[in-house]
């Protein structure tokens, strides 16, 4: 990463309501939903404002990889963690023992799931990607309601067909 400046942040409007995002002027750093007060100066930057649009196009079916810069703050374990919720493609999900075995530490599922619920950048680090090894939604950070919004928004448009008949698997 570059040098870094002071942390700002803007809150921005979207479908599924308002988002905060965080820059230390090199990098994204935060993803928070809701109108979140968070340090630094409160000012739209050319990264917030970038993100902003890619995370509008996502919403709207037309973005399924994100191309920005990111610098969450975490341990390295999290940080691992987070590296491979990247791999996992728009549209398909896996579950905390693959993330787990993807890390090289097939018994850290819990850990995993811990790191997951630190994510600092949702949608932006697609944690909302793993469910349960039985297929069951469990835990999301923003709830239960928005991954399964998510999850049912990257399932309508993982075909380029966009088809409307098909079928939601949640």
């Amino acid at each position: 990463m570059g040098q870094a400046t002071q942390q700002t942040y803007f809150i921005y409007p979207t479908p599924m309501g308002r988002i905060t995002l965080a820059s230390n002027g090199v990098a994204l750093t935060q993803l928070a939903f809701g109108a979140v007060e968070l340090p630094g100066d409160q000012m739209p930057t050319a990264l917030t404002n970038e993100a902003a649009n890619q995370i509008q196009e996502y919403l709207a079916g037309k973005r399924k990889v994100f191309d920005l810069p990111l610098d969450p703050a975490g341990t390295d374990f999290q940080k691992r963690v987070w590296q491979a919720l990247q791999t996992i493609p728009y549209g398909q999900t896996c579950s905390y023992q693959d993330v787990a075995c993807m890390i090289g530490n097939p018994k850290a599922l819990r850990a995993v799931g811990g790191a997951n619920n630190k994510n600092p950048l949702l949608i932006l680090i697609p944690c909302h990607r793993v469910i349960g090894s039985n297929g069951d939604l469990v835990g999301y950070a923003a709830g239960l309601k928005i991954k399964r919004f998510l999850l049912g928004l990257e399932q309508r448009y993982s075909n380029d067909t966009n088809d409307p008949n098909t079928e939601e698997r949640i």
